[in-house]
């Protein structure tokens, strides 16, 4: 009788030899694979099969990676704002400082045209401060008698008639704005040569051309210029443009307004002129003087 052993412990080919078997078929598919691409359709199709299971194993680290990310572009987006912002001040305070000095600028360039226009000594000066009476219209420059200042003097900017020197320190003066209620100066209508006295109405914008008979020649929009008449002020200088004028029959004046041309409140660059009655007063010895070199002074006017 033959013996079989059960299927339980049938072993079939050996080890070695189911190794070199796929050993070789390994080698063979390999081979086949490189040479005539076999295998690249059922590659592709395990990649794609796998996809959503690499997808989903790297899904927390992109999470992560994301997150991180995120954060650190609002910080750094905060960051650059704050930059930006701190740039964007620095700028702004430039271009205010950079439009100052330009404002400056073309200010000095327009005194030093009107200086070449004006006959006679001329000395730069700049508006410190503001004077601290509510009730009267003065400012005070940084210039004074040691630089030739004298109480008088007539202030201009380049658009027309500031006002007058009235005290004068050693390093400081103080000029009255024509806009003080103190304060008046001979004028003429430049239109048809009708003179006047304009003054300061002390509201500090306007001055009244006063005393001015209800039919007189004046017409809003005429400007008013310096007439010279008082030995002051140089002829000429624009001084107020007409912007009002008031007539009543039951009075026997006008009411004339007028709007100062110069620039007192906008600029801080003046011209301070020197006074057409500062001659040195005639004697003897500067006579004697004069005629040997050849220079003769006038005689001094009345009350000189």
């Amino acid at each position: 009788m033959e013996h079989a052993p059960p299927q339980f412990f049938h072993r079939g080919p050996a080890p070695v030899t189911r190794l070199t078997f796929f050993v070789l078929l390994s080698v063979l598919l390999m081979v086949l694979d490189a040479r005539f691409r076999y295998a690249e359709p059922m590659r592709q199709l395990v990649a794609l099969a796998v996809y959503p299971l690499q997808q989903l194993a790297i899904a927390p680290v992109s999470a992560l990676a994301h997150t991180r990310e995120f954060f650190s572009t609002q910080a750094r987006l905060r960051s650059e704002n704050a930059e930006l912002r701190g740039e964007k001040l620095k700028d702004a305070e430039a271009l205010l400082a950079l439009e100052t000095v330009r404002t400056e600028n073309e200010q000095l360039k327009r005194l030093l045209a009107a200086r070449e226009r004006l006959a006679g000594d001329s000395i730069f000066a700049e508006i410190v401060y503001a004077g601290r009476d509510p009730f009267s219209r003065k400012v005070i420059i940084d210039k004074g008698g040691q630089h030739g200042l004298v109480a008088g003097a007539p202030v201009i900017d380049a658009a027309g008639v500031i006002g007058q020197v009235t005290r004068v320190q050693p390093l400081l003066a103080e000029v009255t704005l024509v806009t003080d209620k103190d304060h008046a100066i001979p004028v003429q209508v430049v239109r048809n040569g009708l003179r006047g006295v304009a003054y300061g109405s002390g509201d500090g914008t306007t001055m009244e051309l006063r005393h001015m008979a209800a039919n007189a020649e004046v017409e809003k929009g005429d400007l008013l210029a310096t007439s010279g008449i008082d030995g002051v002020y140089p002829r000429g200088l624009p001084v107020a443009r007409v912007v009002r004028i008031e007539r009543d029959a039951a009075y026997a004046f006008a009411k004339i307004v007028a709007q100062p041309v110069a620039g007192t409140d906008q600029h801080r660059q003046v011209l301070v002129l020197a006074r057409m009655d500062d001659t040195p007063a005639w004697s003897e010895e500067s006579g004697r003087g004069a005629r040997k070199s050849g220079r003769v002074k006038r005689p001094p006017r009345k009350g000189e």
